[in-house]
């Protein structure tokens, strides 16, 4: 999938604009697609997102949000939703545009869908950050008093200023972002083909490739993610910068990777599966495209 992609690209480097649009429309399609079961699923993140926050364990978590009622178990599920789409769509198409248009200057063809990668990923970190902010600040129960609703939420981050508002965590956002689309873009396609020299077929070459990149880049960067939740979750008062709101969380840990990593199972087994459906249906939808 790696060496004959890269003699492929640049061959159809001068693409119709619509043949290019397929990519965004696909990465949406296939993001979309992998996103439903985030409804089923969603009181696993609520309970992954207490844990980063108040490093609690699973059974104190699951109580939190039985005490707390049905009617708030799907607060915040909104923005995940419609962040999980646009985010396939951008994410899908613009790499593969840049992966055409990196092409055309002196950049090794090996190196070409992990450089675009990053790029895809800092675009889609300026374009996402404020999802993930208004998605943090509804999943954290201490504002429910005085942030009761999506609008209200919206509304006053909108007055604060917008690096402590909408845009609180962007730096560690495009690092992680960054990061691993560069990992996923770059890993994926050698992976896949050495997986398809295992004799499975194309979808499930595609689906562990998918699985198998997303684990080792969710572990990697896990640590980054935490720190956005603990940055991202509170409004208002005294917020301190990324490597003063590092510092606290390693000391609320005690310095303990473990603490850090706590929920972490539960994350990467859902990035496993989310990213190897994307990663198969996107690629199936390509291949029929091609």
């Amino acid at each position: 999938m790696s060496g004959s992609q890269g003699h492929k690209q640049d061959a159809e480097a001068p693409r119709d604009p619509v043949v290019r649009f397929k990519s965004y429309l696909h990465g949406g399609t296939s993001s979309l697609l992998s996103a439903l079961p985030t409804v089923v699923v969603f009181p696993v993140y609520k309970i992954i997102f207490r844990q980063q926050i108040h490093n609690s364990p699973v059974h104190q978590a699951v109580g939190q949000l039985y005490k707390e009622g049905a009617l708030r178990l799907y607060r915040g599920v909104v923005p995940p939703l419609v962040k999980g789409t646009l985010n396939g769509t951008l994410l899908f198409g613009l790499q593969d545009t840049l992966v055409h248009s990196l092409s055309r200057v002196a950049v090794p063809a090996s190196a070409l869908p992990a450089l675009a990668g990053f790029g895809a990923g800092v675009v889609e970190a300026l374009v996402f950050t404020p999802f993930e902010r208004v998605q943090n600040v509804l999943q954290n129960s201490q504002n429910d008093s005085r942030l009761p609703t999506l609008k209200s939420v919206l509304l006053r981050l909108n007055a604060e200023p917008r690096a402590t508002g909408f845009y609180r965590g962007f730096l560690p956002i495009a690092a992680r972002n960054a990061l691993g689309s560069a990992l996923y873009f770059g890993v994926k396609g050698p992976m896949c083909a050495a997986v398809s020299g295992g004799g499975l077929s194309p979808l499930a070459a595609s689906f562990v490739s998918g699985a198998v990149t997303s684990m080792g880049v969710s572990l990697t960067l896990y640590p980054l993610s935490v720190l956005v939740g603990n940055m991202q979750a509170k409004v208002g008062g005294d917020l301190r910068g990324a490597r003063g709101c590092w510092t606290e969380l390693m000391e609320s840990r005690k310095w303990s990777i473990v603490s850090l990593y706590r929920g972490g199972t539960l994350v990467i087994l859902r990035s496993c599966i989310t990213w190897g459906l994307t990663t198969a249906l996107y690629d199936r939808q390509e291949g029929r495209s091609s």
